[in-house]
């Protein structure tokens, strides 16, 4: 079955911890300066000279006006800028992102009405002539795709016509090579060119971008991938995923099976045959590893953050054109390990509780998975990293991969499980799907974490320890009663049978390829589902004594600083881990400890770990004499 993305402006997340990243998002952007921002697009086009430069500080790092990236990150702000007012109607975010664009509109008129990139057009002639340049694509396509983003999430018509205009100077720019000369030049990372142009074609629908898909082909790529061969492994990673997106789109807008064919190659090759961390990421130092061969690179520099996102895009196409539960499994893997754990890290301390460290973290570029790793968290104005930009559009868009319509309209899909709503319609007809997770607490607010609020008789006495479930019950509300299927994911870390209650009743569930499926006619109407979460572990492909511990998709971080062998039977290893300072106040707490070794270690969810060092791999061995 396909699925359609439903648009954000009938989306709605409350969930406590997706509110808590949002917030810290929105409030690191606003902080940005806007002169700041625009300071290397203003220099190109000459507009700013030493007798009117704004009275602004210059951001460091990669946004240096010295660096051959600068400019980059205002792309990704204008992308997460218009992704938080798709989602959260936050004007004053979006008054802030159009007066950027009408800027970036002086600039393209001051450069002669094409060109309007914060680096200079012989970048590219550098590029063609075989000289060494950083990376000149990549950085235009973050502004490109900052102003297509800011005409499709935040109607700005203003940034269509700047990128329509500046496609012009493309198109005679590539004309003058030969095949091979362009497929030189596209060995030099370009980013996600392909996808601008396919994005353009798709809302223009003129021929002029069906010619630049055609330039910005990369075959050298594509070809060895349609065949089969293994391209990735030592490659660099984030060079090739925006590519694989670029195909994506360009089969979004054309329809043409090969570009489906390259995308699914890609995902073969890079996670299917590749394996995965238990973070669900997988590189080391930027680079693919060898397939099913992770042991010798656990390292300072796994998971690159811009790996992650992307990686959850090209999850998010494939599940939309397939509905198959893996892209959904990987989505949230990599959310909680990847986009939690890297980004807007906020420690929370009471009573009186100090750190040595600071409580907040803005981001981590990469996630080190070596034994007794530290996350290494960047300033917010004098690195700029590739991974910064990221940073805002993950969290600028955690209201996406929850909720899926199908194709032909006739259902609903619930992929992910926050406290989250969406408004949208079937048939003519309006529908309203709530979704709240019961924490099973005990308190009559799902989130409450006060003991006000609780009564005798509630829940405390059900469940005097952590359960270990995960319950979400979905309220269905239509305009008129209407039969439709709602499915709900049975996530790959479900430990037993899910239990489904349809209005209060226990009914037995339907399950087909990894999804419990109710079919009903809707008025008011609720279901709810019990999924028992559990310890997983995910030993290495290659080194299957060594392993790492998840409750249900969070990885589990040992909180110590070498590397420590535990000893127990390696077919119950899962028994090592038990529950551990497991409740405060009306909350259930996700922390655990070790039994029965030498010495015991705590173990949190990798995404609440901050500055401490900290182990997610360990040595399984049998005790000397025993099983």
């Amino acid at each position: 079955m396909r699925y359609v993305e439903i648009p954000r402006s009938g989306l709605q997340i409350s969930d406590p911890l997706l509110e808590e990243k949002r917030r810290a998002n929105r409030r690191y952007m606003m902080s940005l300066d806007s002169d700041a921002l625009l300071l290397s697009y203003r220099g190109e086009a000459v507009l700013d000279n030493p007798f009117t430069l704004p009275p602004v500080k210059p951001h460091g790092g990669w946004e240096s006006p010295t660096c051959q990236l600068r400019g980059h990150f205002l792309g990704h702000w204008l992308s997460a800028a218009a992704m938080h007012f798709a989602g959260a109607g936050d004007l004053e975010l979006k008054a802030k992102a159009d007066a950027i664009v009408a800027e970036l509109a002086r600039c393209q008129r001051a450069n002669g009405g094409e060109w309007t990139a914060s680096i200079p057009e012989k970048y590219l002639d550098r590029i063609a002539q075989g000289r060494h340049v950083w990376a000149p694509h990549y950085t235009i396509h973050k502004t490109f795709m900052g102003l297509l983003d800011m005409f499709r999430y935040a109607g700005n018509s203003q940034a269509l016509d700047i990128a329509r205009a500046w496609s012009k100077w493309f198109l005679r720019w590539t004309a003058s090579f030969s095949r091979e000369e362009m497929d030189n030049i596209l060995d030099v990372e370009t980013g996600g060119m392909l996808e601008i142009w396919a994005l353009l074609y798709g809302i223009t629908g003129e021929e002029s971008y069906l010619t630049l898909m055609e330039r910005y082909r990369r075959d050298r790529l594509f070809e060895p991938l349609l065949r089969g061969e293994d391209v990735l492994t030592n490659m660099h990673a984030n060079t090739t995923i925006p590519e694989i997106l670029g195909a994506a789109a360009a089969y979004e807008a054309t329809g043409e099976d090969r570009w489906l064919r390259i995308t699914e190659a890609y995902w073969k090759s890079a996670v299917t045959l590749r394996g995965q961390y238990a973070t669900g990421g997988q590189t080391l130092g930027e680079v693919w590893t060898p397939m099913m061969e992770l042991a010798a690179r656990l390292g300072d520099k796994n998971q690159e953050h811009c790996t992650v996102y992307n990686m959850m895009r090209l999850a998010d196409f494939l599940f939309r054109q397939t509905g198959e539960k893996e892209y959904a499994d990987y989505w949230e893997q990599n959310l909680y390990n990847g986009i939690f754990a890297q980004g807007h890290w906020h420690g929370h301390f009471t009573h009186g509780n100090k750190s040595p460290y600071p409580d907040t973290g803005l981001l981590t570029y990469f996630l080190p998975l070596r034994a007794g790793g530290r996350k290494a968290w960047a300033s917010e104005t004098e690195d700029f990293f590739c991974c910064h930009g990221t940073l805002v559009q993950a969290n600028a868009s955690l209201d996406r991969g929850i909720f899926y319509r199908s194709e032909e309209g006739s259902g609903l899909a619930a992929a992910q499980f926050f406290n989250s709503a969406l408004k949208t319609e079937i048939e003519g007809i309006s529908v309203n799907l709530i979704q709240q997770i019961d924490t099973l607490a005990g308190s009559k607010n799902f989130s409450s974490s006060v003991t006000g609020s609780q009564q005798p008789g509630d829940s405390r006495s059900v469940y005097p320890h952590n359960p270990g479930i995960l319950k979400t019950i979905l309220s269905v509300s239509t305009g008129k009663p209407l039969r439709f299927e709602l499915k709900i994911r049975v996530p790959w870390w479900l430990k037993g049978e899910p239990v489904l209650y349809v209005n209060g009743e226990k009914t037995a569930p339907v399950n087909r390829e990894g999804w419990i499926c109710v079919e009903k006619t809707w008025v008011q109407d609720t279901v709810a589902l019990e999924l028992n979460r559990g310890i997983s572990v995910w030993p290495l492909p290659d080194k299957r004594d060594t392993v790492a511990f998840l409750y249900g998709p969070v990885a589990l971080a040992g909180l110590c600083d070498e590397e420590i062998r535990l000893e127990a039977d390696p077919a119950k290893s899962q028994e090592l881990i038990v529950a551990d300072n497991e409740r405060e106040w009306g909350l259930w707490m996700d922390s655990f400890k070790t039994v029965g070794q030498e010495k015991n270690i705590r173990l949190l969810p990798l995404y609440r770990i901050g500055y401490e060092p900290y182990t997610l791999y360990f040595p399984i061995r049998k005790p000397t004499g025993q099983f």
